[in-house]
């Protein structure tokens, strides 16, 4: 089915991400189609920051697709670890780890901690860019702060989500409805504010 609107690829390759960037983006007259239908790969992440990482997926999709594009980078900083395990979040375990291989290396580190001991925050950066050489994309940012169970809970989500837990809503990240995890995470808070951007812009009606 043809879709209408303004045609945008979505770069990501995480089915569970572009799940959640599209119920987010929802609404805006978009006609957004996931980098897969272009046949195209995900670049090397080779920024060092959520940022540059962003940017680099996101110029990637629109110079292979011929299309504007919409990225995000984001990942997990937990305070113990100074930050980490960050943009490296996907693959904290190894190059082509599973999110469990990543949770349970995560959560071997910080054994024994405190609850005041295990804060974290997902932190997510959603861009836009019209074409490839874009010089001034739009870039909205996202921080959902929480800490880290001593073991998973639920089996909604993805990633980090069964030991993130919302101090707000008393649950676990994948313990949330969609519409709760929207309203409070980071990339719903990066992607919203990205939604104000694009009809500032005028690329949708306000």
């Amino acid at each position: 089915m043809k879709r209408r609107g303004l045609p945008v690829v979505a770069a990501t390759g995480n089915p569970g991400k572009l799940k959640e960037i599209q119920r987010l983006l929802a609404g805006l007259g978009l006609a957004l189609s996931p980098q897969s239908d272009f046949g195209i790969g995900s670049p090397e992440e080779t920024g060092a920051s959520f940022l540059e990482n962003a940017l680099i997926k996101a110029r990637h999709a629109s110079a292979v697709a011929g299309y504007p594009a919409i990225a995000d980078d984001s990942g997990l900083a937990v305070a113990f670890l100074q930050g980490r395990p960050g943009i490296h979040s996907a693959r904290y375990a190894g190059p082509r780890a599973s999110d469990r291989q990543n949770i349970r290396k995560l959560l071997r580190e910080l054994e024994g901690l405190s609850d005041d001991e295990r804060s974290a925050s997902f932190h997510c950066v959603a861009v836009f860019v019209a074409s490839p050489d874009d010089a001034a994309p739009l870039v909205a940012e996202g921080v959902w702060p929480g800490r880290i169970l001593e073991s998973p809970r639920g089996r909604a989500g993805f990633g980090y989500d069964p030991v993130f837990y919302d101090p707000a809503s008393a649950k676990a990240a994948a313990e949330m409805s969609e519409a709760e995890k929207n309203e409070a995470s980071h990339r719903g808070r990066a992607f919203r504010r990205l939604a104000e951007l694009l009809a500032a812009r005028g690329v949708v009606p306000q």
